[in-house]
C-alpha cells in the first residue's frame, strides 16, 4: 500500500469501518481462493480486510441465473454453508455479526465482523417461511432484487414495466421489519424503491449505489431517491464499481465527487460505503479501479476525504458510523 499520512491513518484506524456489500462468497466458490489466505487475485480476503481496517463486512449471497428459479433456495443454502465454513476456519479473526454489539466487540478485539446478506429475493422462492429460516441462519440484510424480476418486485433491468413491489413483496418488507432485517434498495426499479420507502416502517439503505447527478447511470440514485432514503433515516453507500463512478477514467477523485455530493444532498448522517468488491474488475483494465485495487488500500479513501476538507468526525460517519447506526436501529 502506498504511504498514507499519519493523520489519515490514525483516523482510519480508530474508525469503525463498515462495507455494506461484497461478492466475495461467489469469488471464493469460483476462484479457488479461501478467505483466510492472502491472495494475489480479487479484492477481499481476511489479511487484506484487516490491513484495510475493515470492522464489518457484508457478504452477499447471490443466486446465479442457472439456479433461478428452480434451485434458488438450494443454491442460497450452499453459499450460506460456505460462509459458515469460512467462519469456522477463521474463528480467531472473523466473527458473525447478528447485532450491532457484535460489530463493536469485533472492533475491540481486532476482528472482522461478518454480516450475512441476500442479494435478491429469489432466495425466498415466494415463501416467507424461508425468510424466517434465513434469519435464524444469521441473515440480517436483504437486497430486494438484483436486476431481474423476482417474486417481490421488479429489478432495474425490468424498469420499463413500471412495476414496484408485488403483494408478496409488501408482505416480505413487513416481515423483514418485524424480524429486524435491514432492507436494501440497490438494484431495484424506481417504482420498487418508492414502494419500499412507503411500506417499510424502518430505515432502509442502498448498499452499493452512487449519485446519478454526478454520473447519470441507471444503477445510481436520483436526487429524489437519495432525499427519500435520508428522510427515512437510511444510508446511501457509495460503490467502487468504475462503471457507476464515471463514464471513463474512474478515479478516487471522481468517487470523492459522489461522496461530497451525497453529503451535501442527504446530510452527514446518511452516507456510507458499499464497495461491491469481488463483484467487478474481471475483464478489461478499464473495469478495474486502479486507485483502490483491493480492500487493503481503503486508507487512501480516508486521506482523500480529509484532503477534500471533510472533517474527521464526518469521515468516521461515512466510513462506518452511519451504517452501524442504522444497523443497530433496525437489527438491534
Amino acid at each position: 500500500m502506498e504511504a498514507v499520512s499519519p493523520e489519515a491513518l490514525a483516523i482510519h484506524r480508530q474508525a469503525i469501518l463498515c462495507d455494506a456489500h461484497c461478492d466475495t462468497l461467489l469469488a471464493l466458490e469460483h476462484g479457488g481462493r479461501t478467505l483466510g489466505e492472502r491472495s494475489a487475485h480479487g479484492h477481499v480476503d481476511l489479511p487484506r480486510l484487516l490491513e484495510g481496517g475493515v470492522t464489518a463486512q457484508v457478504f452477499a449471497v447471490f443466486v446465479e441465473s442457472p439456479y433461478y428459479p428452480m434451485q434458488a433456495a438450494r443454491r442460497t443454502l450452499a453459499l450460506i454453508d460456505l460462509f459458515y465454513r469460512e467462519l469456522e476456519r477463521n474463528a480467531a479473526s472473523l466473527c458473525l455479526a447478528t447485532r450491532g454489539e457484535d460489530i463493536r466487540r469485533a472492533k475491540e478485539n481486532g476482528q472482522v465482523a461478518a454480516i450475512l446478506g441476500l442479494e435478491g429475493g429469489e432466495a425466498l422462492e415466494g415463501d416467507l417461511a424461508l425468510l424466517r429460516i434465513y434469519f435464524r441462519l444469521g441473515v440480517r440484510l436483504v437486497t430486494v432484487t438484483w436486476n431481474r424480476r423476482n417474486a417481490l418486485a421488479d429489478g432495474l433491468g425490468e424498469a420499463r414495466s413500471g412495476g414496484g413491489l408485488t403483494a408478496f413483496g409488501v408482505e416480505a418488507v413487513r416481515e423483514m421489519n418485524r424480524l429486524g432485517i435491514l432492507i436494501d434498495v440497490s438494484h431495484l426499479a424506481p417504482a420498487g424503491v418508492r414502494d419500499v420507502l412507503e411500506v417499510s416502517q424502518a430505515p432502509v439503505i442502498a448498499s452499493h449505489s452512487n449519485a446519478r447527478a454526478v454520473y447519470d447511470h441507471p444503477r445510481n440514485l436520483n436526487d429524489e431517491q437519495v432525499r427519500a432514503i435520508a428522510e427515512k433515516g437510511g444510508v446511501v453507500c457509495v460503490t467502487f464499481v468504475p462503471g457507476f463512478i464515471a463514464e471513463r477514467d474512474a478515479s478516487l477523485e471522481r468517487l470523492l465527487d459522489h461522496i461530497e455530493y451525497l453529503l451535501r444532498l442527504a446530510g452527514e448522517e446518511h452516507v456510507g460505503l458499499g464497495s461491491d468488491f469481488d463483484g467487478f474488475g474481471f475483464g478489461a483494465p478499464a473495469e478495474q479501479f486502479q486507485d483502490l485495487p483491493d480492500v487493503s488500500h481503503l486508507p487512501r479513501l480516508t486521506e482523500g476525504m480529509l484532503r477534500r476538507g471533510i472533517s474527521p468526525q464526518v469521515v468516521e460517519k461515512v466510513l462506518g458510523g452511519n451504517f452501524l447506526r442504522v444497523f443497530e436501529q433496525v437489527v438491534g
